[in-house]
């Protein structure tokens, strides 16, 4: 059991009234410098806000605005009923008594060596950090995480605090950075015992009926109401095992050998398995920045597969526009959507767009699961269709075989009528931003030609760099024991964009931190085509005019008709200090 301080640690803060940098961003500086240097160890208990405003002779909101900010950047946590401290995984702190561990947030002096050399002789070949195993590749899969599972074993027991507890240090541990990894870590343990506890109650039924749980699906008709401004009644809805699962039965049901099926490129490697598995013939459709281009569609497919809410792996939202000319493209061809609606709970700095099956149910099937909103260990998704086809695909699934968990459907019906659901998806959508942030104004601020992609939503960005440097970096970078995986794996022929898929959903904040340290010194100069530039990356101090649009990043979402991103209120200040990626709001 942990015992929390009962006093707080008093730190000076120097605070200069004549400066023009803002009071709040001067105590938030000082703090963050009083962690880095270690006067601030972690699950130290800080002043509360009218305590510290009275020894600084300033207004409690400037406090409070501090402390927000640096709750923000990942530094501070807040206990409820407890106070403020400083969190497990602050950016910047140092373990003391421990020496050769790997933190969270701070890089090995062998590592920052390391990286620094590589980047000055102009190649991939330094050696290893300190304390890295010596193949740390074996312990890392080279498949895709996908609908079925987690790699890594990011499972669900561990502290259930959020971005705090949940990385594995030292010795041989790898930071997960690739995409389709939740954070189950962050599931209210309570909530999560009561749901099974009162499936547990429920008498195991004679047979199954291959739609689902009656009341699973009310439940869920007005769930997708709520979330996605979807109408639709329970006899559309059928449950399944998730994606995958939907998928398979899609193909059974409704494909014959010999069918065109119209696919992202690039796109999901798993439903491209899935209907080529089925004998279709797979039409590889190009995909850009904002999804698929629905200009290009060939008109002689059976189905086509779409990713609109978050375009796997390139990131973008379909814009409204080309979601209305897709509909009236299936309208003109017979063809039928099928909508998976990859990562919709998690959006920032954006406004939700409508689900394509609200705009016409007859020609749209939407697939939702729970394997990122809670955990794939669940097994529980859904497909909503037109009532006679959900009819015909339960048919086949009834003769297949092919049933969902009873017990499973009892504990998420548990789930979604206690609220427990939505609270999981608030609280997260909270936690993920704060990741995401932290990778946005990280990598944007890094030196050369490499660009952010799909930064709006979800649980990865993409990192597009210059042909021929992905699997160079990505190998460097588990070296150093950073996960990533490159976008070449989900073309079906040849690519045609290059980079990284960084996921942030397994990592704690701190890991996150720490990797997009790494990432930065081991990524392309300016100028270059290939291979690292002539010298690290930009350092502490870096201001405007240097790196892209002076450190600032913004994040054009044509879906919203205008830009949004992390350049926020002019007393905004962007610092890497002590090994830390520091948010900027």
């Amino acid at each position: 059991m942990t015992t929390l301080p009962r006093t707080h640690v008093e730190i000076p803060v120097p605070v200069e009234r004549g400066s023009p940098v803002p009071l709040a961003s001067q105590i938030a500086a000082g703090l963050r410098d009083a962690v880095s240097d270690g006067r601030l160890a972690a699950g130290e208990r800080l002043a509360s806000s009218r305590s510290l405003a009275a020894s600084l002779g300033v207004s409690r909101t400037v406090v409070t605005s501090a402390y927000a900010q640096l709750y923000a950047e990942g530094w501070l946590d807040g206990r409820h009923g407890s106070g403020t401290y400083v969190a497990d995984g602050a950016p910047g702190y140092v373990a003391a008594g421990a020496p050769g561990q790997s933190v969270p947030g701070q890089i090995e002096p062998a590592a920052a060596a390391a990286a620094a050399t590589t980047r000055s002789r102009g190649g991939f070949g330094a050696p290893r950090a300190q304390n890295q195993p010596r193949d740390l590749r074996s312990t890392i899969s080279a498949g895709l995480v996908g609908d079925t599972g987690l790699a890594t074993g990011a499972g669900l027991v561990g502290d259930t605090g959020l971005g705090t507890g949940a990385g594995v240090t030292g010795a041989g541990a790898v930071i997960e950075m690739r995409p389709g990894i939740p954070w189950a870590r962050g599931i209210d343990q309570g909530a999560w015992r009561r749901a099974w506890r009162r499936a547990g109650v429920v008498p195991p039924s004679a047979s199954l009926d291959p739609m689902g749980l009656a009341a699973l699906r009310a439940a869920l008709a007005g769930h997708l109401r709520r979330s996605r401004a979807m109408r639709c009644t329970p006899d559309q809805i059928m449950v399944t095992r998730g994606v995958a699962g939907s998928l398979r039965l899609l193909a059974a049901a409704l494909l014959r050998p010999g069918d065109r099926v119209a696919m992202e490129e690039p796109g999901y490697p798993a439903a491209r398995a899935v209907f080529a598995a089925h004998g279709a013939r797979i039409a590889a459709c190009r995909a850009d920045e904002h999804g698929l281009v629905v200009g290009e569609l060939p008109d002689d497919v059976r189905l086509v597969y779409t990713t609109p809410a978050h375009q796997y792996p390139l990131g973008g939202r379909l814009p409204v526009p080309r979601r209305q000319a897709l509909i009236a493209w299936a309208h003109a061809t017979g063809a039928l959507i099928v909508e998976d609606d990859y990562d919709s709970e998690f959006r920032y700095d954006v406004a939700p767009l409508p689900a394509l099956f609200g705009l016409d149910p007859d020609v749209v099937v939407h697939l939702g699961t729970t394997t990122k909103t809670l955990t794939p260990a669940l097994g529980v998704g859904w497909l909503v269709a037109r009532p006679d086809l959900t009819g015909q695909i339960a048919a086949v699934a009834a003769s297949l075989g092919e049933r969902t968990s009873e017990t499973a459907q009892h504990a998420f019906l548990a789930l979604l009528d206690s609220g427990d659901l939505g609270r999981h998806v608030r609280r997260m959508r909270r936690e993920y931003g704060r990741r995401r942030a932290v990778i946005v104004a990280a990598l944007a601020s890094a030196a050369g030609p490499a660009r952010l992609l799909g930064d709006t939503a979800g649980l990865h960005v993409v990192l597009e760099l210059p042909a021929g440097t992905a699997d160079q970096v990505a190998a460097a970078a588990l070296d150093r024991g950073i996960a990533v995986m490159t976008l070449e794996r989900y073309f079906a022929g040849q690519a045609s964009r290059h980079g990284l898929v960084l996921g942030y959903g397994g990592a704690t904040l701190g890991q996150v931190s720490r990797a997009c340290e790494v990432l930065s010194a081991l990524l392309p100069g300016p100028g270059t085509g290939a291979g690292p530039g002539p010298g690290p990356g930009p350092g502490p101090g870096t201001g405007p005019g240097q790196g892209r649009a002076g450190g600032r990043w913004r994040s054009a979402d044509p879906a919203q008709g205008c830009g949004r991103g992390l350049a926020g209120r002019e007393d905004a200040i962007q610092r890497r200090q002590a090994g830390a990626c520091v948010l900027r709001i």
